[in-house]
């Protein structure tokens, strides 16, 4: 039976063009993003032309003779998870060149496949690559946002628009998963905590050898907590008995599995950035939440919690609006010697630099540009914008391309336009 999906997904109109004109392409993503209902929906119109590697049969048959299983494939097949059958890249490869033809193989992966071993060479031009990430607010509430090409454009509409409030915590501690969103907010939690002992287990033993596995939610768990600080090995190995180098290798798994995301350094030296140090963000916030046992009502009573989920949470955000720009959009955050910091920083191409700066507070100051200010005077005539995103009513330049942008108004775009309104700025706390 053909799927229906609950939510659009931005990535779609990608895919349906990549299917156009690639032999193969791969949406990869974390488990449960909804990779394989996106795939279905979109390569497998009739319901009969999906595999999923999940089931044992499938999978021992692709692992004993992988070039008799894909000879024996439909003209257009769903692969799902092909992560757990690295052998069968090759026959891939072998079948994509003695027949080209578009949309061929859709294939689902809830590791970064790149890393697998031989599957960068036999798949190499002759595959597109797709990110799928958990549900953006858009996708969740409806619409595609405006802040991109706003911040990129360098000019912010003057508007009003409502403040989140507690709502934001909501949003925040909902997190992105749409299996989880189907569930009440009482069954979330329960449903996140369920999904790490479950899945993640399965998923590290098919990528490496590791005979403590019970380390791998702990450490997780202690990721969460230092979401939106930067990354220290020797702090995050502390409390286990196991080597940092050890240690060193689970948190690169745990990336590779979707589920962290280590944001590096922004510097206008290309070679500075690899030797400085990135932040840690966990892969959605309301998995992070869950791992702490934190719901809504906690991160409103704690302010410096919120701000680091906050900070994590616009960045997936924008993150997750990203992929329905053509131009792709790199991620970075910016600190220099004096530790000035700016929460992220955004590259469009090689020529445009624009830079988020964002509190969970209802008002902005002057001073809050500081970190912006830094990185416009490093970035120089590529720098095109920079934002201060905060959960307040009311979108204002603060000059020089500065502004002050409603949280709200990032998540969902423009509300009212103000027109000839003369702004208050004791309102914004200037």
């Amino acid at each position: 039976m053909r799927p229906t999906s609950l939510y659009p997904r931005y990535t779609e109109p990608s895919l349906v063009e990549a299917l156009a004109d690639s032999p193969a392409v791969l949406i990869h993503g974390p488990r449960q993003s909804g990779k394989t209902t996106l795939a279905r929906v979109v390569g497998d119109p009739r319901g009969d032309d999906y595999i999923s590697f999940d089931d044992n049969i499938a999978r021992t048959a692709a692992e004993s003779d992988p070039a008799g299983f894909v000879g024996g494939l439909r003209e257009r097949t769903v692969l799902d998870e092909v992560q757990r059958v690295p052998s069968l890249f090759t026959a891939l490869k072998q079948e994509i060149d003695s027949s080209r033809s578009p949309g061929r193989f859709l294939l689902t992966g809830s590791s970064q496949v790149l890393l697998v071993p031989t599957l960068s060479d036999s798949l190499a031009g002759r595959m597109e690559i797709l990110r799928l990430h958990p549900l953006s607010q858009g996708e969740i509430h409806g619409g595609i946002p405006n802040f991109l090409d706003d911040l990129f454009s360098g000019t912010f509409p003057t508007t009003r628009t409502d403040r989140l409030g507690d709502d934001l915590a909501a949003r925040i501690a909902d997190g992105g998963y749409p299996a989880a969103l189907a569930r009440s907010p009482s069954r979330r939690a329960s449903w996140y905590r369920n999904f790490i002992d479950t899945q993640l287990q399965r998923d590290v033993r098919d990528l490496a050898r590791i005979s403590t596995l019970d380390v791998m939610p702990r450490l997780l768990t202690a990721a969460a907590s230092q979401t939106a600080r930067l990354y220290n090995l020797s702090n995050m190995a502390s409390p286990f008995q196991l080597s940092r180098p050890t240690i060193g290798d689970y948190v690169a798994l745990l990336e590779r599995l979707f589920l962290i995301d280590r944001l590096p350094p922004w510097h206008r030296n290309q070679l500075s950035r690899l030797v400085k140090t990135p932040k840690l963000h966990i892969g959605d916030t309301g998995l992070g939440c869950a791992l702490l046992g934190v719901n809504r009502r906690a991160l409103v009573q704690d302010r410096e919690l919120l701000g680091q989920y906050l900070e994590s949470f616009v960045l997936l955000e924008l993150k997750r609006q990203s992929v329905c720009y053509d131009t792709p959009l790199e991620f970075f955050h910016y600190r220099d010697r004096d530790q000035v910091e700016v929460d992220i920083v955004i590259e469009r191409g090689a020529r445009e630099v624009a830079g988020v700066e964002v509190k969970a507070a209802a008002t902005v100051k002057t001073s809050d540009f500081r970190g912006l200010w830094k990185l416009k005077k490093a970035a120089g005539q590529r720098f095109v914008a920079g934002v201060v995103a905060y959960d307040g009513e009311i979108t204002a330049g603060f000059g020089d391309g500065m502004f002050a942008v409603p949280i709200r108004s990032l998540l969902e775009g423009r509300s009212v336009g103000l027109g000839s309104f003369v702004l208050d700025m004791n309102r914004l706390g200037a």
